[in-house]
């Protein structure tokens, strides 16, 4: 029995997020479906990140334990041939097996792209939130200061979430001018659900004039979602790094 390690790449557009769901097309039951295919036994992989709906990934991390002999290091290439074109697994490789991901400590980083134009592209319709009301960059940034650090993030979270603490660490946030596109990158120790969304929604905001930079504490004081702005469409969010602190 040996422990294999994916690297997964996704566009979320058509799929009801990583995490399983009857009924519905998700990432999680894509690759548990190629991979018992390939290996002619039951897998189930263990994801990093259970992405949202609609939401996609450059990097998503899962795990899985198999006794076939095939090398680890080249699932990859087979598995590849049995995905769907909108899945695409980046490396795989063999790990220690008692490596679980959702157990190790890591940093992620997602990013939320605005396409802040007169006109919707068509083109980039599945990778942006279009907006055409214009959006103050300089307003956005200073509001954005206001996320850094360990928070009660309560305000930002979707209240059907189930967890035990509200508590997240946000290691940097910035915002930034990119052409027509607006990009907000955040990167935390873990994030809750829908909480990046939320707090692009809240920046937007901000960016709108209908909510001051500084108020963005206040919101994060009140640990309440009613406080804090709409949650962004999934179509802009990507996961776009993932690193685990024992190989930084």
């Amino acid at each position: 029995m040996k422990r294999v390690k994916l690297v997964v790449a996704y566009d979320g557009t058509a799929y009801h997020g990583w995490q399983l769901q009857p009924g519905s097309a998700t990432i999680e039951g894509e690759l548990n479906r190629a991979l018992s295919a390939l290996l002619q036994e039951e897998i189930q992989v263990i994801g990093a990140s259970r992405t949202d709906s609609g939401v996609h990934a450059l990097c998503n991390v899962a795990v899985f334990d198999t006794d076939a002999r095939i090398p680890a290091e080249k699932i990859s290439y087979a598995l590849n041939q049995r995905l769907p074109e909108d899945i695409r697994i980046q490396s795989s490789a063999e790990v220690e097996a008692d490596f679980h991901p959702r157990h190790c400590d890591s940093r992620k980083t997602y990013e939320y792209r605005i396409l802040n134009t007169r006109f919707l592209l068509p083109t980039r319709r599945l990778y942006t939130h279009f907006t055409y009301v214009p959006l103050d960059v300089i307003k956005m940034r200073q509001a954005a200061a206001y996320f850094v650090g360990e928070h009660d993030f309560k305000s930002f979270c979707a209240p059907a979430a189930v967890v035990e603490t509200t508590v997240r660490t946000i290691y940097e946030l910035a915002v930034e001018k990119r052409g027509d596109e607006i990009v907000i990158s955040v990167c935390g120790s873990g994030f809750l659900y829908n909480m990046v969304r939320i707090i692009a929604g809240t920046l937007m905001e901000v960016g709108r004039g209908k909510l001051a930079p500084e108020a963005v504490k206040s919101i994060i004081d009140a640990k309440d979602r009613q406080k804090a702005g709409p949650t962004a469409p999934a179509c802009g969010l990507t996961l776009v790094k993932y690193e685990f602190l024992e190989d930084i």
